[in-house]
């Protein structure tokens, strides 16, 4: 039986695991695996490979940028990011990759109009990916983070009326803190405007659902979701 898993701290809002029961089942795959592997501290991943010997793995929040040092090589894509979301064996060395880029660029593509600059909330390893995706894009962007040159507190409704796209990051909204959401000045978001956010649990998080009222377009990171874990399955099957 081959072993896949999900590397992260806190893993109730994932649906990786059941994504790929689903595919395993639809394709027919019997000698296959994903388990949540929930771990406290990223040195934990050197008892999990050498108990469970996995084929592959996916890394979630906040171990994105921390599982770095664990690995022997890193992609091209993966060593400019700076953030890893998958890693492949390849001769018992680790490799990681990050499937991020494809899913966000790949899902947002049809929403993207000429001329267009971005909000990106928040600063972690998922924000890397998608600057990385904004860059090939040619698209701009400024960066909102806490204690930071562009803190949200220096937020105005002139920067939300600058910039169509408004993309959340951060895990602000997450099942099961549900109700948590960036603070922003919605106000000023109209019906030109795009909200992306990366959580796809809940479908629609208060970020999203604020928009929405506004009459923008939304969209959460489901296809993200989808086109990262196709990547990474092609990744793991060497192709």
């Amino acid at each position: 039986m081959k072993i896949y898993g999900l590397i992260g701290k806190q893993l109730t809002h994932s649906f990786s695991k059941s994504y790929f029961k689903k595919k395993f089942e639809k394709e027919k795959i019997t000698d296959a695996k994903y388990i949540n592997f929930e771990i406290s501290d990223i040195n934990n991943l050197d008892y999990i490979i050498k108990k469970y010997k996995p084929s592959g793995l996916n890394i979630t929040i906040p171990f994105k940028e921390a599982v770095i040092p664990k690995l022997d090589y890193l992609s091209q894509d993966a060593e400019q990011i700076g953030a890893v979301n998958t890693i492949n064996f390849l001769n018992n060395k680790l490799i990681g990759h990050n499937t991020d880029v494809i899913g966000f660029k790949n899902s947002i593509i049809p929403f993207i109009k000429e001329n267009d600059s971005a909000l990106i909330l928040g600063n972690g390893g998922s924000a890397k990916a998608v600057k990385f995706a904004l860059r090939q894009l040619n698209i701009n962007y400024q960066t909102v983070n806490r204690n930071s040159k562009f803190d949200y507190k220096d937020l105005k409704e002139k920067d939300i009326l600058k910039n169509r796209i408004i993309i959340n990051t951060t895990p602000l909204g997450l099942y099961p803190k549900i109700h948590q959401h960036p603070i922003i000045p919605y106000n000023a978001i109209n019906s030109n405007h795009l909200l992306y956010d990366l959580i796809y649990n809940p479908y629609e998080t208060v970020f999203l659902k604020k928009g929405k009222n506004k009459n923008a377009q939304i969209k959460n990171g489901c296809e993200m979701l989808e086109i990262q874990a196709e990547k990474s399955w092609n990744l793991w099957l060497k192709k």
